[in-house]
């Protein structure tokens, strides 16, 4: 229990949280404190494309062995999994209506690519090993999500939305499989296993050193979204506050105990956990709100953003990396 408040207290003030807390402060005190768009646009795509392109040469540095093929198994099976998990205890928890409940469960069974970007920041802050190719887990847990929650979505209402298109129509599929995210994690995760060490020789001075810093820039600019959301607790109620905070942990406990299965390494077993936690803000909004126009963006977002996140940020990492230390020595 010692170590845990000590993992727990050194991520609180280590610099890339710190300055997601001047962030959220921020923009609870309505500051004009602001990164221009194209600034933060552009720190996201630098953070997916380091991360993608260092998994990338992990897996050429190590080769695509069984337990590669296993984890990536794994990643589609949680992606499927959570949702049907996070809906039952929507349905019966909180009562919540099917169109609602579907799109947040998607939520719950995709990922976010800045929990998992800080997560890889707090292990490589403490020098904590971790399989690079996991980044491909990262990639695959978009979309099973998403045909999961419009399939539990089908439960109750029309196979059509309201305008007459199908659930799964090919802008849906477009969305899901060319998103940004998708196609830049995945591309340069590519580019780094063809290259190898030749490629990292010639990235090592943009993809490695400059990596916390821009974190942490990146999380002082989420911070201020996340600040100037904490008003729209009131639209998603106790109920589904008290979900976005243990729906993460049972996630959370789900793929520590399948990570620590497959063999992976005590980093790896916390990534995993990390995945399995996290909710998806940027892909399943978007492909929520022209699939399932029934469910309410205020609820879904607010949810994932402003509640489940900064929970998994300040509280979930260290503590899922604490347990996965723990389970690790087993």
């Amino acid at each position: 229990m010692n170590e845990l408040f000590q993992i727990a207290f050194g991520n609180l003030f280590s610099p890339m949280v710190l300055f997601f807390a001047l962030g959220v402060a921020a923009g609870c005190l309505k500051s004009d404190l602001s990164i221009p768009e194209v600034i933060s646009k552009g720190l996201s795509l630098y953070l997916m494309l380091a991360i993608g392109f260092k998994g990338g040469v992990e897996l050429a540095q190590n080769g695509a062995a069984g337990t590669v093929i296993i984890a990536l198994a794994l990643a589609v099976a949680l992606s499927f999994t959570l949702p049907v998990i996070a809906y039952f205890l929507l349905r019966t928890m909180t009562r919540l209506d099917i169109p609602n409940a579907a799109a947040i469960a998607a939520h719950y069974g995709s990922v976010s690519v800045v929990t998992f970007v800080a997560a890889t920041g707090f292990l490589g802050y403490r020098g904590v090993f971790y399989e690079g190719y996991l980044v491909a887990m990262l990639a695959l847990m978009e979309t099973p999500a998403i045909v999961t929650g419009l399939l539990l979505a089908r439960r109750g209402v029309s196979h059509t939305t309201a305008d007459g298109k199908p659930l799964l129509s090919p802008q849906i599929v477009r969305e899901v499989f060319l998103s940004g995210s998708v196609v830049l994690l995945v591309g340069s995760f590519l580019i780094g296993w063809i290259t190898g060490d030749k490629g990292m020789a010639v990235m090592a001075p943009a993809v490695r050193e400059p990596f916390e810093a821009v974190l942490a820039v990146f999380l002082l600019d989420i911070g201020l979204l996340v600040g100037q959301r904490l008003g729209d607790f009131r639209v998603v109620g106790k109920p589904l506050v008290l979900f976005g905070i243990y729906m993460p942990l049972i996630g959370a406990a789900i793929g520590l105990v399948a990570a620590h299965a497959i063999g992976l390494s005590v980093g790896g077993i916390t990534l995993v956990a990390v995945l399995a936690a996290s909710a998806s803000y940027i892909v399943v909004p978007a492909a929520m709100r022209l699939s399932l126009p029934q469910a309410n963006p205020a609820i879904y977002v607010t949810l994932s953003l402003a509640v489940t996140f900064p929970f998994n940020v300040v509280i979930g990492i260290p503590l899922y990396h604490a347990a996965a230390r723990l389970i690790g020595s087993v």
